[in-house]
């Protein structure tokens, strides 16, 4: 799903209009019906309603909205807050809305009265591009301040959705937002704002949304199930690959055994794990479906050659960053001409020497978590300038970068950046990064690309998540359950 941006919006609407031969109000009658619709599936008539519009078309939108839930008998009261203009939809929408009830225009948010169960905020859109002051600012300090359901039309007033916001903003429960999500909703520093988004459909052009580039993009179950390669009845587990993992350390080989069960069940034909003398009883014992090989010192990873038959490699989980490990992963690097799989103390190292990164094979897949990011890349001004860096460095090393956390960024070599739609707070544990290095090795090692190996990887290891916290809740949620869920997770794909 392509995100667009706020004049990528306005443009997408204008060709909607030219397309369709609709006039800009009828499409904005579209999303007044397509956000009751919403609203009156999750709420009755006795909730009291409030609605805040501005003059423009945000504030017709809110209008419409308005003038429809009257309609449903909805007890609804309308506050305006005027400004010098004001759109023609807006004027046209509060000619409808005259014959069903009387707005009432404000001039302090003191006139806002408190006695609604549900405000909806149409201050602005997508359009606004500077900070609010003055009035607008000060009702949507009132508006905030009120203990009731907060409903944001499209965008939160005050939300810039393409670049920092800053000054007063909507704090909404929920924002119903037109077609697609918007960039500003996938970032942490908006979501005190956004609360919890959805999308409602207006019937936009699917010629424009066809024909026009993006650079970021929404991944859903839908593109990711395309990805997928099935499975024909004479392949053997020779045409699945034979990675090689490289993790574990005394006292983390947890991490080891979690990346190698993951890789089993993310489908490799054959898995290959390094791991340091002391802990090959561990992983033997573990994973009795995986090979073994046993470094050479007992208690960290200190070399080894790679030879030919590997498919792919993943290097990091519990690795440890002894001098003899980070000698050995340089030499790893070194010897490899396939892409590699490298997360955790393999990115810690990398970070502690910048120069090895132009030794990582094109293609790879790197998996830092926001302080591994840091250390990579060095400290951001805001989470827009923190994209920027993210697609720079993928950029750079020419392999795909994966930003963990709510949705997940996967940046790819030629720039662009695709936000995970799975997972959930639950899969904030330790482990969670090992399971998904296993899985993404995995991927690598049957054949996929790296661009697909890291959408695929990244999206079923946070549907997994989805699928354990159903059943156990995400407080109880753990690394080894998200294994135990990755062959469900798979089920829904193939």
């Amino acid at each position: 799903m392509k995100l667009f941006t706020s004049e990528q919006v306005k443009a997408w609407d204008a060709f909607t209009i030219r397309e369709s031969s609709i006039t800009s109000f009828e499409l904005m009658q579209r999303a007044c019906h397509a956000f009751v619709t919403w609203f009156t599936e999750r709420y009755d008539a006795s909730h009291k309603v409030g609605v805040v519009c501005g003059c423009g078309n945000n504030g017709g939108d809110g209008l419409g909205i308005a003038r429809l839930l009257r309609e449903w008998n909805y007890p609804v009261d309308v506050f305006i807050v005027r400004s010098k203009n004001s759109t023609p939809d807006f004027d046209a929408n509060f000619k409808l809305l005259e014959s069903k009830l009387v707005a009432k225009e404000i001039s302090s948010g003191h006139e806002i009265s408190t006695d609604f169960t549900i405000i909806i905020d149409a201050l602005f859109g997508t359009g606004l591009s500077r900070d609010l002051t003055g009035l607008h600012a000060e009702v949507v300090n009132k508006l905030n301040q009120l203990d009731v359901i907060k409903i944001a039309v499209d965008v939160p007033s005050g939300l810039r959705v393409d670049s920092p916001s800053s000054g007063e903003i909507f704090r909404a429960d929920h924002t119903i937002t037109f077609q697609t999500p918007k960039l500003g909703f996938l970032l942490p520093q908006n979501s005190p704002f956004v609360g919890e988004w959805h999308v409602v459909d207006i019937g936009l052009s699917k010629t424009f949304l066809k024909q026009t580039p993006a650079k970021y993009f929404l991944t859903n179950q839908k593109s990711v199930k395309r990805l997928i390669k099935p499975r024909a009845r004479f392949n053997h587990k020779g045409n699945f690959g034979h990675a090689l993992l490289i993790a574990g350390s005394t006292g983390k080989m947890g991490a080891a055994v979690l990346a190698a069960r993951a890789a089993l069940r993310a489908g490799v034909g054959l898995l290959t794990v390094h791991v340091p003398a002391n802990g090959n009883v561990i992983l033997q014992s573990a994973v009795p479906e995986a090979m073994a090989t046993q470094d050479v010192a007992a208690d960290f990873f200190s070399g080894r050659e790679i030879e030919s038959f590997y498919s792919a490699i993943g290097l990091g989980p519990g690795l440890s960053q002894a001098p003899e490990t980070v000698a050995g992963f340089e030499e790893i690097l070194n010897q490899s001409v396939k892409p590699v799989v490298l997360d955790a103390d393999a990115l810690n190292m990398l970070a502690a020497k910048p120069a090895l990164l132009v030794k990582v094979p094109a293609g790879s897949i790197l998996t830092p978590h926001p302080g591994e990011f840091k250390r990579l890349v060095g400290d951001w001004q805001n989470d827009f300038d923190k994209l920027e860096k993210l697609s720079a460095l993928a950029q750079k090393i020419n392999s795909v970068v994966v930003l963990k956390g709510a949705y997940s960024a996967v940046a790819l070599a030629d720039g662009s950046i695709f936000f995970n739609s799975t997972g959930n707070p639950g899969m904030a544990t330790g482990g969670s990064g090992d399971v998904l290095t296993g899985i993404l090795t995995a991927l690598l090692a049957q054949g996929y690309s790296t661009t697909d190996a890291a959408l695929i990887g990244v999206y079923v290891h946070g549907l997994a998540g989805d699928l354990a916290a159903r059943e156990i809740g995400e407080t109880s949620l753990i690394a080894g359950d998200l294994v135990n869920y990755l062959p469900a997770a798979f089920k829904r794909l193939v």
